[in-house]
């Protein structure tokens, strides 16, 4: 199952080699969440590291994860898994270009200066 949250990127840790050759790198989303904001950490692995190169701190994104889930001795631990990431684009009111629907009929004015 997959989930998703948006927020403001803190924390883009360094990426790590282990010896079995396993990549893995984390990163920091804020969270606004009533009063309280919340830093909620994700980890990319293997091929999904390279999706936090050209983020920055500050910016505004919408993280696709799964939660995953492990036992160990006795203990249980759960990670969230980052496989996608959506930037917020910012564009200027001047730059943008208006949506036209073809099929829609043009709309009628009857508000003439005459």
């Amino acid at each position: 199952m997959s989930y998703e949250l948006t927020g403001k990127v803190k924390v883009i840790q360094q990426a790590q080699t282990f010896n079995s050759g396993f990549n893995k790198r984390e990163l920091v989303v804020t969270v606004d969440d009533g009063k309280y904001p919340q830093d909620i950490n994700l980890e990319f692995v293997q091929d999904k590291v390279s999706l936090l190169d050209t983020l920055n701190i500050g910016q505004e994104v919408t993280v696709f994860f799964n939660i995953r889930g492990r036992e160990y001795n006795g203990r249980y631990f759960n990670n969230l898994q980052g496989w996608k990431i959506n930037t917020a684009t910012v564009t200027d009111a001047y730059d943008q270009t208006p949506a036209f629907d073809n099929d829609a009929p043009p709309a009628f004015d009857d508000d003439v200066p005459f």
